[in-house]
Order: C-alpha cells, then structure tokens, then sequence
C-alpha cells in the first residue's frame, strides 16, 4: 500500500502491534507490519537495552514507542521520587486482602520475586511526568518511527520532541470529546480504542466510536482499535475510514510474547465473555481475563480500589508471585493467572508465530478485498 499512514510510518502494510515485549515488536516489524514497544513500566536503562536490541534485530526496519504518561493521575510525587514513596500510602487493609487471597491460594504472600516489578521500593514511580520525561530521552536517542502516549494528551514535551525528529507523536482515544482536544493539541495520528480492547480502555464499541473520531479527525489519520484479531476486521475499519488498525491481544498469543504457557492455555480456552473491564489491577478501568483475582476485587470483602498507580503497586507485585506459582505447578495459583486482553480472545485458537499472524492478516485482507470488488462485479 502507498497510503499517507504508510509514508508517515514506512511501511507496506498498517498493522501496528502493540507489545510489551521487545520480541514481538521486532518479529512483527520483520514480518511485515509495525511492532511498537510499550515501555511504560521500564526504567531508562531497561528500555536503552530493549531498543538496543530491537535496533539490531529489525535491521533499519521501522517500529514505535508507546509510553503511557496519565494526563490526569491523582496521586503524584515530585523531584523523582521512587516508589517507595508511594508504597507508603497502601493503607494495610489492601496489604492484607492481597496477603490473604494469595495464601488461600497457597502462595507464600512474602515469597521472592524480581526487583523487575512495580513494588520494588528503589525503582522508579510508575507513571510519574519526570519517569516519562527520561523514558522519553532514551527513545529518542534511537530510530524509532513513532512515538504514543496513552491515558489523555501527550504532554507538550513529547509534541516537540516528535516535532524535532521529524516523527509522527499518535494517542489513544476512547471517546469523541477525546479525539477533538487530541486533534487541538497538534496530535499526527488518532488511535481509536473501543471498549472491547485489552488494556486501559472506555466505554464505546470500536464499531460506534471508529465513525464518531473519524467526523472530527479532520485531517489527522485515525487507527481503529479494539477487538481487531483477523485481517477481515482490518479491511472492515478501514472500509469504514480507517487508515489502519492498532492491534495488541493476538499478540499475546504468540510464541514469542512475554505471557505465561498458563495464561496462554487459559487464552485458547476463554471466549470473549470471560473477560472484565476493572479497575482492580491498575486503579484505572483496564479489561483484563476474568479470574479468581478479579473476582475477589469485584466482591463484597474487597476493601476497594486504590488510585492509579497505588492500584499497580499492590497488583503487580502479587501477579507475579502468582505467575511463579502456577508455573511451578500449583494449581490453586492457575484461578489468579489473568493479564489484560480484549475480548477478541474468543478468536484466539491456538499458539501461532508473530510471523504467522502477520501473514494471516495479509492475507484475510487481501481476501476481504476480493468479496468487496465482487459485489460490484458484472
């Protein structure tokens, strides 16, 4: 394709994928489409040693940056902080619910796990403008072909430093009013996220919300979000005026994606009803796949939902000792195993290669195309 998304981006085919694995974002850039690398949990040196490393395996072919800076948090720190900081104010009831629901699921609440994760006291304070600000200082420094910002406007930093670049500045968006003040503050690309999407999302339907941010997109290209798993749907959002498509949950079924063997078995299984939109694993609404963890934090003994990144704080610490858990074969842990996915899991049948993915998208596009033009045909 020659279109002017694939000219912003470099690219013959608009397929974005969104991962928080490096391994996803370079195999599918290699494939074809448009990998970009979420780093929002990263410290600046773990994401200079994942663009390291992207930049060699792509080899001059282009990728993205996705870093999630809240425009509206209420709980902030100043003068960089760590998160200690934070750990602070978890009031201990929240300790011990976590506490509790990881031993009846026999989980050692105390266990070891990696300095790797957000309640680690000496790492930086997740989500805070100053954490972005030097995230952003080493995207920057390498080749990226696009830099995004979830969660409300990119900050005015982010803008000029694309600007500077030459590289097109994309947000998310999860609902009209969204998309008019992202288009005011000189945003390059729309993405258009429905509520049926994994991760941090609204309320509207891809099908209702795509058509809504088009009418006020004016000139500005617009990814449609949400759902998105064959190349059929592609060639649908873009039928409807979409310059392509921003796609994360099929690729957490991949071989190469950071999830679990057990989240992915529990993927295959699910159908698009077993996941929930909560707040009880980032203290924002994020949907995630339904499970024991979600189901205690939705339930009448749970003391509540914290403030983002408070929320995070308790959560991922837990989650990993759960993953652990489960791993090493207990099966009471499997019932916790949940990450954030869309309810396009119900599409997902199996364990496929990035690769595999993107050529399928490929080709159920092209496909798509073909029963169009047949309509029209004589």
């Amino acid at each position: 394709m020659n279109t002017r998304l694939c000219r912003m981006l470099g690219i013959g085919f608009p397929l974005l994928a969104f991962s928080h694995c490096r391994d996803v974002v370079a195999a599918v850039s290699k494939a074809g489409g448009f990998g970009v690398f979420g780093a929002a949990s990263m410290t600046p040196e773990e994401l200079e040693t994942a663009l390291r490393w992207i930049d060699a395996e792509v080899d001059g072919r282009p990728y993205g940056v996705d870093l999630l800076i809240p425009e509206n948090l209420a709980i902030r720190t100043e003068g960089g902080a760590g998160s200690a900081t934070l750990l602070a104010q978890i009031p201990p009831q929240h300790r011990a619910f976590v506490q509790d629901l990881l031993r009846r699921h026999g989980i050692d609440p105390d266990g070891p796990v990696g300095d790797r994760h957000r309640g680690a006291p000496d790492r930086p304070a997740p989500y805070q403008r100053e954490s972005g600000e030097r995230l952003m200082e080493v995207a920057f420094r390498h080749p990226i072909r696009l830099i995004a910002n979830a969660l409300g406007v990119p900050p005015a930093s982010m803008l000029e430093r694309a600007r500077t670049a030459g590289i097109p500045c994309a947000a998310l968006v999860g609902a009209r009013e969204h998309a008019e003040r992202q288009v005011e503050a000189g945003v390059d690309i729309l993405v258009a996220q429905g509520g049926e999407a994994g991760g941090h999302c609204g309320e509207v339907s891809t099908m209702v919300l795509l058509p809504e941010v088009l009418r006020v997109a004016g000139s500005t290209p617009v990814l449609a979000a949400g759902g998105i798993m064959t190349g059929r749907q592609m060639a649908g959002c873009m039928a409807m005026g979409a310059a392509g498509v921003w796609t994360g949950s099929v690729w957490l079924a991949t071989a190469e994606a950071e999830t679990s063997p057990v989240f992915r078995e529990k993927m295959v299984a699910a159908r698009s009803r077993d996941t929930i939109r909560s707040r009880g694993r980032t203290g924002k609404p994020a949907r995630q796949l339904r499970s024991a963890w979600t189901e205690a934090w939705e339930g009448p003994g749970s003391p509540g939902m914290l403030p983002m990144p408070l929320q995070g704080l308790v959560s991922e610490p837990a989650m990993a000792r759960i993953n652990q858990a489960a791993e090493g074969g207990n099966a009471a842990a499997r019932g916790l195993v949940s990450y954030f996915v869309g309810q396009g899991v119900g599409l997902v049948e199996g364990v496929q290669s990035c690769r595999g993915v993107v050529q399928s998208f490929m080709q159920e596009f092209a496909e798509a195309l073909e029963d169009m033009q047949s309509l029209t045909a004589e």
